[in-house]
């Protein structure tokens, strides 16, 4: 295997705005014993690389880093010891890498965070698994434990997240209403399979959810804005119901009494704590998920690799419909 060097990749120098995503030329990277390198054409962008990206995270890496954990592409090389894949297989990467993320044109990583990308799923999509599909597959099946004929919602239905979820849940047997600040992101979830939307920016909307929910109510509530809704989503559940916070912007004062009547539960998750054997698990479930159709990841928006930081703001600020994705 010959290697050209130098490649291009986004590096971090110092903790900051956007402005610091520098694109550079690094030297190529090698595949030692049990790794891989993979060629990407895409990576994913995800908001807590942003928020890393502005030193004021929980878990930071060290000076200077290339940002991402998501990408897809094609394998180029294949370190001593690695099996079950060969150089020219379309895969996905889903992992948090550290200081050697997918925001480059190639990529060095461990065999066990590369996965075999079905035909037909673009590499745009493929960049769109790690973080969206996982977070959504561990908060229904891990943390949730969802089952057929339940009713979960989706807050924030729309977004990458949320669209994995709703298709996830459609595939698990659930019947799957979802949240929606825009007619757009309305439309995406439901073709995603959303039973039924609901506009978070209207007054009322939760009376709505329960009149819908009608006497089985909401089982589960998928949570990615809990200091804005949690104290309201308590309020929709079922006996025995479940709340995954997956995502929370600041403190929200709740009243406790109202888990107890029902005997309802608040549930946290964070990719950060899967376990090898849960990591196994939850991709194991993504690629029969993406082979059987029952997962297609949306893209909403393609940028090349020097937008990085268009990217990174955009992540933060716009509606998204979908996974925002560099491009190589």
């Amino acid at each position: 295997m010959l290697y050209t060097a130098p490649m291009r990749a986004v590096r971090v120098d110092q903790f900051g705005g956007p402005e610091v995503l520098r694109l550079v030329e690094v030297e190529d990277p090698r595949a030692a014993a049990g790794e891989v390198v993979v060629r990407l054409h895409a990576a994913g962008v995800n908001p807590v690389e942003a928020y890393i990206r502005t030193g004021q995270y929980a878990r930071l890496p060290e000076l200077p880093y290339t940002p991402g954990g998501d990408g897809a592409g094609v394998v180029e090389a294949l370190g001593e010891g690695v099996s079950g894949m060969a150089v020219g297989d379309r895969v996905y990467v889903a992992a948090f890498l550290g200081k050697t993320g997918t925001y480059a044109e190639r990529i060095a990583c461990v065999a066990r965070f590369v996965h075999p990308l079905p035909d037909g799923v673009s590499f745009g999509q493929g960049a769109a698994l790690g973080v969206p599909a996982a977070t959504a597959y561990r908060a229904l099946v891990l943390r949730a434990q969802v089952k057929a004929g339940e009713t979960v919602l989706v807050h924030g239905a729309s977004g990458a997240v949320g669209i994995a979820a709703v298709q996830l849940a459609r595939g698990l047997g659930l019947r799957v209403f979802g949240t929606a600040g825009s007619d757009a992101g309305a439309a995406a979830a439901k073709g995603a399979g959303a039973h039924d939307m609901f506009d978070h920016s209207q007054d009322g909307y939760a009376t709505r959810i329960t009149e819908t929910a009608g006497a089985r109510g909401v089982n589960v509530v998928l949570e990615m804005l809990a200091n804005i809704n949690l104290d309201r989503d308590l309020t929709l559940l079922a006996p025995r119901g479940r709340i995954v916070v997956i995502g929370s912007r600041g403190r929200i004062e709740i009243d406790p009494r109202q888990t107890m009547g029902k005997e309802t539960a608040i549930l946290g998750t964070t990719l950060w704590s899967t376990t090898p054997e849960e990591y196994t698990q939850i991709h194991a479930a993504l690629v029969a998920a993406l082979e059987s159709g029952v997962l297609r990841p949306v893209v909403g928006r393609e940028l090349p690799l020097e937008q990085a930081a268009d990217a990174h703001r955009a992540i933060l600020t716009d509606r998204a419909v979908g996974k925002i994705v560099l491009t190589m």
